[in-house]
C-alpha cells in the first residue's frame, strides 16, 4: 500500500517511520509546504519521495493529513473533492468538532476517518520524528458511524499495527476531554514559562536552581505556536471552560496562603493526590 503523508513533521514523520517498519505500507510519499522539511525527511529516510499534492493524491491508497488544525480545515474539503472510492483519508488533528461539521454534507465523507493520536513531544519538524512515538498510546476515532466500513477497517488495522489503544468518541466529547487532559497542560506550561522568564529578567540566576521537577513541568512550553494557537482557537470554548476552573483553583490556593491557612492547604494537596488512582 502506498501512503501519502501531508505534513512530514513529528506526527506525520513518526507515522511514516512506524508504518514502514511494520510493513503496513510499501512506499511513503511526502507532501509539505516547506521544501526544507521534505529535504530533511528524505535525508532521514522518513519518506521515499516528495511530490506535489496533486500527484501524491492520485497515487496513494492511504492519505494522512498531519498538519495544524487551521491548515486542515482549509485542505480537507479539497482532498475530499478528489478522493477516489478505493482511497482512505485520515487526519491527525487535535480538535474534531469544527472539522467534522465542515465536511458533514460532503458526498465523499465516508472515505474520511477522523483520528487523533494522543501522542507527541515538545519538539517539531522531521528531526523530531521517532519510531516508537505511538506505542502504548491512545488513538481516538471520532464519529466513526459516518465513515465507510472498509475505510474504518483500514484505519483500525493501522492503529493495531502501531500498537495503540483504540477509543471511540463523538467529536464534541473528544474536544471537551482533550481540553482537560492535553490543552490545559500546554497553556499552563506556556504561562509558567512566561512567569519564570519574567522573574529571571528581574531577579536573575533563577535557572541556576532549575532541576527535574521544573523541567518536567515547563517542558511543554517548548511546543510550537504554529500547532498550538490553532488548537486553542478551534477549541476555544472548552479551553476557556477548563481555564476558568484552573484559575479558580489557583486563586483558592493563593487565598489560603494569604490567610496562612495551612491546614486547609494540606487538605487540598491531599485531595489532589487522588490523581494517583487515575494515573498509575
Amino acid at each position: 500500500m502506498i501512503a501519502t503523508i501531508i505534513g512530514v513533521g513529528l506526527i506525520g514523520g513518526s507515522l511514516a517511520i512506524t508504518l514502514r517498519e511494520k510493513g503496513m505500507v510499501s512506499r511513503v510519499i511526502g507532501v509539505d509546504q516547506q521544501e526544507s522539511n521534505l529535504q530533511k525527511a528524505r535525508e532521514l529516510n522518513i519518506i521515499d519521495e516528495a511530490a506535489s499534492l496533486e500527484d501524491a493524491l492520485q497515487r496513494a491508497k492511504l492519505i494522512v493529513l498531519a498538519i495544524p488544525v487551521d491548515a486542515l480545515l482549509q485542505l480537507l474539503p479539497a482532498v475530499l473533492d478528489k478522493v477516489q472510492p478505493h482511497q482512505v483519508i485520515v487526519d491527525m488533528g487535535s480538535t474534531k468538532e469544527k472539522i467534522l461539521q465542515l465536511v458533514a454534507g460532503h458526498p465523499n465523507r465516508g472515505r474520511f476517518v477522523a483520528a487523533h493520536p494522543m501522542a507527541g513531544t515538545e519538539y517539531s519538524g522531521p528531526e523530531a520524528a521517532i519510531p516508537d512515538l505511538f506505542t502504548n498510546r491512545t488513538m481516538v476515532l471520532c464519529d466513526v458511524m459516518n465513515s465507510d466500513e472498509d475505510a474504518l477497517e483500514l484505519v483500525e488495522n493501522l492503529v493495531d499495527a502501531l500498537q495503540m489503544r483504540l477509543v471511540y468518541m463523538n467529536a464534541r466529547e473528544h474536544d471537551l476531554h482533550t481540553a482537560y487532559v492535553s490543552h490545559i497542560s500546554h497553556i499552563t506550561s506556556f504561562a509558567l514559562a512566561l512567569t519564570v522568564l519574567k522573574k529571571e529578567k528581574e531577579q536573575g540566576r533563577i535557572f541556576e536552581l532549575a532541576s527535574g521537577g521544573f523541567e518536567s513541568t515547563v517542558r511543554l512550553a517548548k511546543s510550537s505556536p504554529d500547532m498550538w494557537v490553532p488548537i486553542f482557537k478551534h477549541n476555544r470554548s472548552n479551553v476557556l471552560d477548563v481555564l476558568e476552573e484552573h484559575i479558580h483553583q489557583l486563586e483558592q490556593m493563593k487565598q489560603l496562603l494569604e490567610a496562612e491557612d495551612y491546614d486547609t492547604f494540606y487538605k487540598l494537596i491531599q485531595k489532589s493526590n487522588k490523581i494517583r488512582k487515575i494515573l498509575k
